[in-house]
């Protein structure tokens, strides 16, 4: 099934022409994004059923106009006949330049040609699965998370999905999308006499109803596992030869690549990769990539939120930094081309320089071979969160599970928390051993700070490399 973009969008599209038409006649450059985008979310536990909006509803314009110095934008939620004038008068107000010292100049945006209209391909749309067999589903895998130890206290089941619709207008071009992205979660909470322990299993794809299924049968492994964390060891601190799954890469990846790449912090000398560039910084068996067009993942688009093309950006090429990604601003400001990185939380913020789907390429190694060639050191799994500091490329990664290995051996024993800590560049040369076996997780969100807040995968293969552990 392939989806179409909302009615609301295609009723209103006439009335954004006009729109663009009339401020063509003020304006050397104008685009306009429309957004309609709707979805819910679903979640489950022992004592509670529960039905919400999903996390990203919206529907609003935002016009940007260039005034001949930069680039002015307003945002309305409504239009019609009746305020399609004050809507123009307002634009034309607050478009008025300045050449204040703090003001960029920027030369007016050049664009290619493009019209086309496109839509995610889903097996099943959750509307059609209804509400109530949505809440059936995740009832029974939470049923079967409870029923399977006595140690477990509550089993919690998540599900959610957005539909997201948008369109482009500017002069040269004419851009529909129709997307769809779904997250999934189970969270087990297993508790004894010395305390309590959550672990979970999280699923994500460029999917409708179908995700439901990826998410049947994982209860007895997830509940295994939170049990065995009650008794889990802590690690001594130290460094040690580690294995890290696809979940564990990708946080890695995202922490240590992912803001530190985005070129705005480039102009305001906020990044330390910028210095780096055409320079080794990992392994040279390492290859990593960003982009909407990359993969499908919950991180995909066809267009940006300003117009521009969804690609597939390598930014590490064979252990060489590359290019980082960027939005319209950005390029026009360091002469570089637009990668399509330019995101907003919603229709009334701010485009920034944001990741989509951040990975590292799959290698030849099978996982068996990579356990086998550890002396003693950790199979990471199961991440929790992270932080980065891209002025000093500082990094530090929570995971939940650490499996210890033995002369090549998984040996039983866990331990938890982890923390992984280092300098970015050390970490990401240490990595030895990269897997076939490839996965990506979009269940998050990722932040410019503690704000703007957009959708993101991460992933990868499993890799073998040398970490601080704590």
């Amino acid at each position: 099934m392939k989806l179409e973009i909302s009615k609301y969008l295609k009723d209103i599209k006439p009335v954004l022409n006009e729109l663009l038409e009339e401020l063509l006649k003020e304006f050397k450059y104008v685009s306009i994004l429309a957004t309609d985008s709707f979805g819910k979310k679903f979640i489950v536990s022992k004592n509670t059923v529960s039905i919400n909006d999903g996390a990203f509803i919206e529907r609003g314009f935002v016009v940007k106009v260039y005034n001949g110095v930069n680039y002015s934008e307003y945002a309305f939620n409504y239009i019609n006949k009746e305020n399609f004038n004050s809507i123009i008068e307002e634009i034309k107000k607050n478009s008025k330049n300045s050449l204040d010292d703090n003001i960029n100049i920027y030369k007016v945006i050049d664009e290619d040609e493009v019209k086309f209209s496109k839509g995610t391909e889903i097996k099943l749309h959750p509307k059609d699965i209804g509400d109530k067999n949505i809440l059936e589903s995740l009832s029974k895998i939470k049923d079967e998370g409870l029923s399977l130890s006595e140690n477990v206290v509550d089993f919690r089941v998540f599900y959610e999905y957005m539909n997201v619709n948008k369109i482009f207008l500017s002069s040269k071009k004419d851009l529909e999308q129709s997307l769809m992205w779904g997250n999934g979660m189970c969270l087990c909470i297993a508790a004894d006499d010395n305390g309590n322990k959550i672990g979970t299993r999280i699923f994500s794809g460029a999917k409708g109803g179908e995700l439901l299924n990826d998410m049947n049968g994982i209860a007895n492994e997830l509940v295994d596992e939170t049990v065995k964390l009650l008794s889990a060891k802590k690690i001594v601190p130290g460094e040690y030869d580690v294995i890290c799954t696809p979940d564990i890469t990708g946080l890695i990846v995202h922490e240590a690549f992912g803001h530190g790449v985005e070129m705005d912090m480039f102009l305001k000398d906020r990044a330390k990769s910028k210095d780096f560039m055409e320079e080794y910084v990992a392994s040279d068996i390492v290859t990593m990539h960003d982009g909407a067009a990359s993969i499908e993942e919950t991180g995909s688009y066809f267009f940006d939120d300003e117009g521009n093309m969804a690609s597939d950006t390598i930014i590490i090429k064979d252990g060489v930094l590359k290019t980082g990604i960027n939005d319209s601003l950005t390029a026009l400001a360091l002469n570089e081309k637009p990668t399509g990185n330019g995101r907003r939380q919603s229709f009334d913020r701010k485009a920034y320089s944001r990741m989509t789907n951040t990975y590292i390429e799959y290698g030849n190694s099978t996982v068996e071979e990579m356990i086998k060639s550890v002396k003693y050191g950790f199979l990471i799994d199961s991440a929790e969160s992270g932080m980065e500091d891209p002025k000093n490329w500082g990094i530090q990664c929570i995971a939940n599970v650490g499996k210890e290995i033995k002369d090549g051996k998984l040996t039983g024993n866990i331990f938890s928390p982890i923390i992984i800590t280092g300098y970015v560049p050390d970490l990401l040369k240490s990595i030895s051993m990269i897997s076939s076996e490839f996965g990506t997780s979009g269940t998050g969100y990722c932040g410019k700070g503690y704000k703007e807040w957009v959708k993101v995968s991460a992933g990868g293969p499993y890799i073998k490399c040398k970490a601080r552990l704590g």
